[in-house]
């Protein structure tokens, strides 16, 4: 029982869906319908990308990156700066929650060196922010737009020229507050990130592209999923031991939820009319508190105003802690690093996030997304 309720408490987001599901199974008895219900490509997809991000993350190569990088900052406010870009610039191809996880502790071990911990609470806060914005910006940026691309069947030019506008705003805005800093000398330091075997990257580069052709409609998911995990069972079992399985299976117990509500004419037509012309900001609301990977997964079995949904999703990631699942990787981070600022960090993250929403709704409503 006590292991039940530690694996309740550590992912609560897949208990949930898990309880919804078997929930609905009660008002819709399993049938043959249920077959069609979970979306097999973005699964794949998804565990392909997932796979193939950490094979990079364990050859070193996002940190040694970043370490090439911080050899052109001299200054506290080039040293801030280069910190969240590297999150919002890299999360657009290696998802947000890969990028908080490398560039998170890589913050934290380079500000002190620098002698600079009293930026980690401001400068953490901000790559959070920027993971979680610039991670918009294409379907491999973060699980709901791959999930909402592949549903939608947009193109990948008409799904990047949505969200540009937004990214590129964003951009501007995080960089702004960024260079508040005090600009003041940074001490000389080393940042050591060796890269690891080059016969390594290149397979994951070469896994990579896969993904890219895939999320381009050239390949089929299920080959890059297959050519993934006979790679992985062959040659590097941990990295498909690394693989977050239960985000791929909070994504199929959300598809058998929606499966079945989808199925009662009286909730169908509460949820439509409820969305009617109001997707954006539903989504933004909800994924204040359900977070908005299952906001996307929820919402997008009751409306087809796929533009609306996705601008909603991405931008209710912005918010509460819990907007995106994301931002909880950085908290962890903070509270285990620095415990004694996890409330300065709370509330620096809060209001950061708050202000930021707040403008870029604006934007949308200047826009008529809302």
């Amino acid at each position: 029982m006590k292991r039940c309720l530690e694996f309740a408490r550590r992912e609560a987001v897949l208990t949930v869906a898990a309880a919804l599901a078997l929930l609905s199974a009660f008002v819709v008895p399993p049938d043959a319908q249920y077959a069609g219900y979970i979306d097999w490509d973005t699964l794949l997809l998804l565990f392909s990308l997932m796979a193939v991000m950490a094979g990079f993350q364990q050859q070193g190569a996002f940190a040694a990156l970043g370490g090439r990088m911080l050899r052109y900052t001299a200054t506290t406010r080039r040293l801030s700066l280069a910190l969240v870009l590297l999150p919002f610039a890299l999360s657009m191809l290696i998802t947000n929650d890969v990028a908080l996880i490398t560039f998170v502790p890589f913050a934290v071990t380079v500000l002190r060196l620098a002698g600079q911990e009293r930026l980690l609470v401001p400068v953490v806060a901000l790559q959070t922010v920027a993971a979680n914005l610039g991670s918009m910006l294409t379907p491999v940026g973060n699980p709901q737009n791959l999930y909402l691309y592949a549903r939608s069947g947009m193109g990948l030019g008409a799904f990047v020229g949505l969200m540009l506008p937004y990214a590129a705003l964003s951009c501007a805005l995080v960089c702004l507050l960024a260079v508040r800093v005090a600009s003041a000398p940074v001490r000389r330091m080393t940042v050591r990130a060796p890269l690891g075997s080059r016969r390594a990257l290149l397979c994951c580069t070469a896994g990579f592209a896969m993904c890219l052709l895939c999320v381009a409609g050239v390949l089929p998911p299920a080959l890059a999923a297959a050519v993934t995990a006979a790679f992985l069972l062959l040659f590097d079992r941990p990295v498909l031991r690394s693989v977050d399985y239960g985000l791929l299976l909070t994504f199929a117990a959300f598809f058998v939820f929606i499966g079945n509500m989808g199925r009662v004419p009286a909730f169908r037509a509460l949820i439509e009319s409820m969305l009617a012309g109001r997707e954006t900001l539903a989504a933004v609301l909800i994924s204040q508190v359900i977070s908005n990977v299952p906001c996307a997964l929820l919402l997008s079995g009751f409306t087809s105003r796929w533009e609306a949904l996705i601008v909603g999703c991405n931008l209710g990631g912005l918010g509460t802690l819990i907007a995106s699942m994301a931002s909880l990787i950085s908290y962890k981070q903070i509270a285990q690093a620095c415990p004694e600022q996890k409330r300065a960090y709370f509330l620096r993250f809060t209001a950061v996030n708050v202000l930021l929403l707040a403008l870029l709704l604006l934007f949308a409503l200047a826009l008529g997304a809302l």
